[in-house]
């Protein structure tokens, strides 16, 4: 994984609440068990219709929003389990999703893919939403050492909680593989002391 400290970044607005795992990437395409394409299917049954033509009035289809924020309306990540859900979002190249409520496995599975899951106050999500509107250059900053996102349009400033292993993970660009193998020797000792 990448290593995250901080990120300034337009954003792409997705002001819909309730948003489940099934709509993030849809049933038909979790047959693969590799995360290369996810990206390509990203709210595809929002994206594209019956004729896999782009429909016009989505936001990942509208030119003037891009970044690598998304910013979603509350409950984002309900629904099944699946972590194809955040393959999808990190393979559509977002680090970092906004939003004032997580469902706590898609939370997880986002951690272990490399994505920043941020939860914000309704209000202060009303505000990225409503400047985001008024200027499509808003940009976002959020920093992990110091846990805050920063909307820079009006300088507002909130922080975040981040599980602590979690957040030394993703300063480090570090999966829970790497993690074990960066304190191999550690656990070498450990287990010759148990001899």
């Amino acid at each position: 994984m990448e290593k995250f400290l901080t990120l300034t970044s337009t954003i792409v607005p997705l002001p819909i609440e309730n948003v489940d795992t099934d709509q993030i990437i849809p049933a038909r395409f979790l047959k693969a068990t590799s995360k290369d394409g996810f990206g390509d299917n990203l709210f595809r049954d929002w994206r594209y219709d019956s004729n896999n033509r782009p429909i016009p009035g989505f936001i990942l289809n509208n030119p003037t929003f891009s970044g690598s924020i998304l910013v979603a309306g509350k409950n984002f990540g309900s629904g099944s389990s699946r972590e194809h859900a955040a393959w999808a979002v990190a393979g559509y190249g977002f680090r970092v999703v906004v939003s004032s409520f997580f469902a706590d496995i898609f939370k997880g599975n986002s951690l272990n893919n490399g994505v920043l899951p941020v939860v914000v106050s309704e209000n202060f999500l009303a505000e990225i939403f409503a400047d985001v509107n008024a200027d499509p250059k808003t940009t976002l900053t959020v920093n992990l050492e110091e846990q805050t996102i920063t909307n820079n349009s009006n300088g507002a400033v909130e922080s975040f909680q981040i599980n602590a292993y979690k957040k030394n993970c993703m300063l480090k660009g570090f999966d829970d593989i790497d993690f074990l193998l960066s304190n191999q020797g550690k656990i070498e000792s450990w287990e010759l002391l148990q001899k």
